[in-house]
């Protein structure tokens, strides 16, 4: 049966409440029938995805070739010491420790925190 919007417009309230009153429980279980059919193919979907799971160090990029790895880079030497507690240094590369920010605060200046370099004799 196939409704155009005049023929729908000529029906009186009660034959559109009527028609509502029909149409509403059908509509009801369709939606639910699409939802049902859209959960599963998601289900199945995440199954397929996970069995696909890789280890990153295998993953390619876009272009099919290996992602480039990170060059390895040598230990940074301390440059800055706490002098009370000399323990505690810092290598000059990433967000200021704890201690120098309270001594700077307090009117120190950072060349006060450097550590000396004492000569090395080589081939001796």
């Amino acid at each position: 049966m196939k409704l155009s919007a005049s023929s729908l417009e000529s029906l009186s309230v009660v034959e559109l409440t009527d028609l509502y009153e029909r149409i509403r429980p059908l509509l009801a279980k369709r939606i639910e029938q699409e939802k049902r059919k859209l959960e599963s193919t998601l289900a199945k979907l995440n199954s397929e995805v996970a069995l696909r799971r890789v280890p990153k160090r295998r993953l390619l990029t876009t272009n099919g070739s290996h992602p480039k790895r990170r060059r390895k880079y040598p230990p940074v030497l301390p440059k800055y010491r706490n002098p009370t507690d000399r323990s505690e240094t810092w290598a000059g590369r990433g967000k200021q420790p704890r201690w120098l920010v309270s001594q700077l605060r307090a009117g120190k200046k950072l060349e006060d925190f450097l550590i000396k370099k004492t000569a090395t004799v080589r081939g001796a």
